[in-house]
This record gives structure tokens, sequence and C-alpha cells, in this order.
């Protein structure tokens, strides 16, 4: 089996991180992967936002877990939040943004690194707030939250796979 097919194969989401942040270079090799990521007629629609500083960090946690109705940290502890948003100007956008997020995630994984995909990223960037981190960072035109990629050290045992439902693929020869 190829070492890609092994990745692909054996990522899991992980629910539990440790709070050691990520060495930068280790994340800038995450985000590589997501800018290569295909997209419609190579438009390259998406953006990432590296979120390290836990101040910020924290507050998309507060944000996040306010729309989705929780108490607790809907980031589940992992330092680093990776914020895909796509331009809505452009009609693939959103499949675009899913492809970064795929990408992100295994090339996570290939450095040893878990993640999740965490939703609620187009709610955040609707409401002022998200608007004004956008603002802040000197971030002009229209971009909807695709989702946040977390990533972090796994803190417990590695998630099994969930058999492959049989009627996943159908052949027409």
């Amino acid at each position: 089996m190829s070492e890609t097919m092994n990745t692909i194969l054996t990522r899991r989401s992980i629910k539990k991180y440790k709070p050691d942040m990520i060495p930068k270079e280790i994340i800038d090799e995450i985000l590589k992967a997501g800018t290569y990521a295909a997209s419609g007629m190579g438009k390259q629609s998406p953006i990432i936002i590296a979120v390290t500083n836990k101040k910020l960090r924290d507050k998309l946690s507060k944000i996040n877990a306010e729309i989705a109705g929780v108490d607790e940290d809907p980031f589940y502890g992992a330092p680093v939040v990776l914020i895909v948003l796509a331009d809505k100007n452009i009609s693939t956008h959103v499949y675009d943004g899913s492809l970064v997020m795929g990408n992100l995630m295994l090339a996570a994984h290939a450095n040893g690194i878990g993640s999740r995909w965490i939703h609620r990223a187009k709610q955040t960037f609707e409401r002022e707030e998200g608007k004004e981190i956008l603002r802040s960072l000197g971030i002009k035109g229209e971009y909807e939250g695709i989702g946040n990629c977390i990533l972090g050290y796994n803190d417990g045992p590695e998630p099994e796979a969930a058999p492959r439902k049989k009627d996943y693929v159908y052949y027409i020869d």
C-alpha cells in the first residue's frame, strides 16, 4: 500500500488534544497542502486563517459554542484552528473550501498531528464579530466560512474506523 493510501485510510477525527503548540514549520507544511487543493477552474476561491493566538482561539471557541448552544469547548482543547473561508462570488466556493479542508486534515495526519472538521464557520463569519476579525486582518471581499480545521497532538487512543457501508460504490460496466 502506498504512503498516500495509508494516510487516507488511517486518518481519523480526534476529540481530545494535548495543549502543546505545534511547531510553526509543521503548521506551514499543513497550510501548504491546503493551498494545493483542487479548485473549480483553478480560481483558488478559498483563503485560510491560521489561528495560533490563544486569546483569539478562545474567542472563536466561545462564538462557536454559542452558535451550537453548548457550554463546552467545541474545539476539544486543540491549540490551533485553521479557518477556511471561500469567495462567495465563485460558484464552486463551497466545494473548493471543502477540498482544502480535506487536504489540511490529511496533511495533518501525515505529520503526526490530530485534526477534526468543526462546523459553524459560516455562522461565525456572518456575525459582526466574525466580520470584524476579517477586517482586522485586512481581508476584503465576500467570504463564506466553510469549516474550522482544528489541529493538535492527540491525547488518547487513535479511534477505530467505522466499517464501510456495503452500498458505497456502484459499478457500471
